[in-house]
């Protein structure tokens, strides 16, 4: 039987609410960067809207494309397309056959701002003002869609919907693409555009969003006893994946190996995790199996970890279940105190933080912890990025959505 072919990242993009591109986002991470802010907008008079900041993008889009291509697509898509351009130039503008190049990009909820501004014309000012491109720009496809348009890719363009997982299970499928021989390069990642009133006054309505109006950037806090829910975000990031004959072909820069996936679904409730975490348990457990790796080779996880009461320790005990007593050596990491949650978009940059963390050999800190939970029982960097050491080295990336969908992800050094 023909071995299954090594995954690897040679490209990387972001849009983000700490950078304009992949490498200020990570510098930003590093940092302990905030991108919470206060919004400029008066929906909390308006509407009566709980809350009134969130974590949004810093990069203008004017800069980065065309008005014609700025009018057809959802910002949703906008952003796919900026992440997608970012990566693929920093991969080496691949020369690749169109039909063994792929795009999988995710959003977990797809055109919502198309949506909602067509229903507004609609009730306001009548059918024949609704604009004929309404449904390619809100359809959930429509960031895969552009991005293998923009690209040429003809292997495959797909739009994987798995909430607030979405990102992580597209590059999954990415791989999955490679190792069964359908493409040698994918475009992968995760998008969201949502900060729009009504998104944000149901997600407030859900009392899932942190009420911290007078202090944003220290709303978000994994894992600290005064935590009081996420504080929501938009951004992409995407990256190039190639099989490792591929890229060594082409002699192309190689950040680290994209190992294991694994997924699995907690059958449970649409929105609370199964409270023993077993689903993400074996998810975790799935990745390193499919990875040839154990939990000793484990040296770093960027952790789900949004800022909810129930969501972060039901994680962290899964974590600390899986490692047992290997746990003290791994450095946890929870981005989103940095970027707030990025729903369908967070599975994806936080991939592209493991990657860096790998290749760089630096954990990212985890900010606003002031007290800590004391049942946490895995080492939290906090505050200042942590050293990861050398040799042979994995990282696990976890990412979870409503739905009970579990995604896990190792990244192995090149």
């Amino acid at each position: 039987m023909t071995p299954r072919p090594d995954v690897v990242v040679t490209g990387l993009g972001a849009f983000s609410p700490i950078g304009a591109d992949a490498p200020t986002t990570w510098e930003a991470a590093l940092a302990g960067t905030s991108g919470a802010r206060t919004l400029d907008n008066d929906w909390s008079e308006k509407y009566g809207i709980p809350v009134t900041f969130a974590a949004t993008v810093v990069g203008d889009v004017n800069e980065r494309l065309a008005r014609p291509e700025i009018k057809r697509m959802d910002p949703s898509a906008q952003y796919a397309v900026i992440a997608a351009r970012e990566a693929w130039a920093d991969a080496g503008s691949p020369e690749v056959d169109p039909v063994r190049l792929g795009a999988v990009v995710s959003s977990g909820i797809g055109g919502i701002h198309t949506t909602l501004d067509g229903w507004d014309v609609l009730r306001e000012r009548g059918a024949r003002r609704v604009l004929p491109t309404t449904v390619p720009m809100l359809m959930p496809n429509s960031p895969s869609a552009y991005v293998s348009l923009d690209l040429g890719a003809q292997a495959g363009a797909h739009a994987l919907v798995s909430a607030c997982a979405s990102g992580a299970e597209a590059i999954g499928y990415a791989v999955d693409m490679i190792r069964a021989g359908r493409a040698d390069v994918v475009v992968a990642g995760g998008t969201e555009a949502v900060i729009h009133p009504m998104p944000v006054a149901a997600f407030a309505a859900s009392r899932t969003l942190s009420l911290r109006n007078d202090d944003p950037a220290h709303a978000s806090r994994p894992y600290d006893v005064d935590r009081d829910g996420f504080v929501i975000g938009e951004g992409s990031a995407v990256l190039v994946l190639e099989s490792a004959e591929h890229a060594a072909a082409r002699g192309a820069r190689v950040y680290a190996k994209l190992a294991g996936v694994g997924l699995s679904a907690d059958g449970y409730h649409i929105t609370s995790p199964e409270p023993t975490g077993k689903g993400q348990i074996r998810a975790m457990e799935m990745a390193l199996a499919d990875a040839g790796a154990s939990v000793r080779d484990v040296v770093h996880v960027n952790a789900h970890a949004t800022s909810t009461m129930v969501g972060d320790m039901i994680e962290a005990r899964a974590i600390r279940h899986l490692f047992a007593s290997e746990a003290d050596h791994v450095a946890l990491s929870a981005t989103k105190s940095m970027t707030g949650h990025l729903l369908g978009g967070a599975g994806a940059l936080e991939t592209l933080f493991t990657v860096r963390a790998v290749a760089d050999r630096v954990a990212p800190p985890t900010i606003n912890v002031e007290n800590p939970e004391p049942d946490l029982e895995v080492p939290l960097v906090r505050d200042t990025p942590a050293q990861l050491p050398d040799g042979d080295v994995a990282a696990l990336n976890n990412s979870f959505g409503f739905g009970g969908h579990n995604v896990a992800l190792i990244v192995t050094n090149a």
